[in-house]
């Protein structure tokens, strides 16, 4: 299944079912307490859902509606810097021994289609094209090989970076926390969709032109080497974020250098999952 977070014009925010360009309103389906994506992740619920006839539910043009984050309230967005070789070339970094982790906040997000802000703070605004684990059930000390159990299932992911923001110290928090700076959808494909997560290929375009390209084997913690790591330090609930890295190409390292401006598209593709596209404009004062 496809399910995205949405709102209909001065509506309730509901999740849904996306098949081509309709989605399925699960709302009158669904429980007192199985209202937002964070609610329906369980395996059960979710089997639940598949099975559901949508010609029976209220549906909508994807035109009519506005796209939110996937999980637009997670608990925890886990960020990894640094998981792929070519962007570990391009920083002049060691290869990492362990998983450098951080961390973004909810409302540093938009949805598919949703404007980018580039920050009147700074201009150098950055784009990182990423695959988004999503979790689905509670997990603590899991191991490498019993991790893909606890994923829901998968979206694209643009960790927007303000450059010089994040180069004030060693901590990155600040550069990449700006309102509404990263891109997250269109969609959460479920796990049952993708057997494989390092078997898909990520394409970012800025304007049309490729910027960035790679597969996922070629990560350096895998998926399940990410949730190993990050339920040892703290537990991982469902609708939490892990967002994997990004690999080279990205504007910072470019020369000369290429930044998100007014009026810019950015899209990251990932195959199996679909295409996250956004708009870039300025802040208001």
């Amino acid at each position: 299944m496809k399910l995205v977070t949405f709102q209909r014009e001065l509506g309730e925010v509901s999740v849904g079912i996306l098949k081509e360009n309709t989605i399925f309103d699960l709302a009158a389906h669904l429980g007192d307490t199985e209202k937002s994506m964070k609610s329906i992740l369980s395996e059960y619920v979710l089997e639940r859902l598949a099975s559901i006839n949508v010609d029976l539910l209220p549906s909508y043009p994807l035109d009519d509606v506005t796209l939110l984050p996937v999980i637009p309230d997670p608990g925890k967005i886990l960020c990894i810097g640094i998981n792929y070789a070519t962007h570990v070339k391009e920083t002049g970094r060691d290869m990492p021994t362990y998983p450098m982790v951080f961390t973004r906040f909810a409302d540093s997000q938009v949805g598919h289609l949703q404007p980018i802000v580039r920050p009147f703070a700074s201009h150098k605004l950055d784009f990182e094209g990423e695959l988004a684990i999503v979790i689905g059930k509670p997990a603590r000390h899991v191991k490498r090989e019993e991790a893909l159990k606890y994923v829901a299932g998968y979206a694209c992911y643009n960790d927007g970076s303000v450059r010089d923001y994040q180069k004030h110290t060693i901590q990155f928090v600040p550069g990449k926390n700006f309102p509404k700076t990263g891109g997250f959808g269109p969609c959460l494909v479920t796990k049952d969709e993708i057997p494989d997560p390092q078997a898909l290929h990520l394409v970012t375009r800025l304007n049309g032109e490729v910027m960035q390209e790679t597969d996922t084997s070629d990560m350096i913690f895998d998926v399940g080497a990410l949730i190993e790591y990050c339920s040892t330090f703290t537990e991982l609930l469902p609708g939490d974020v892990i967002v994997s890295g990004t690999t080279g190409g990205v504007g910072a390292f470019r020369e000369p250098p290429v930044w998100m401006k007014p009026g810019d598209v950015v899209e990251i593709e990932i195959s199996s999952i679909g295409i996250l596209r956004n708009t870039i404009i300025d802040e208001e004062k």
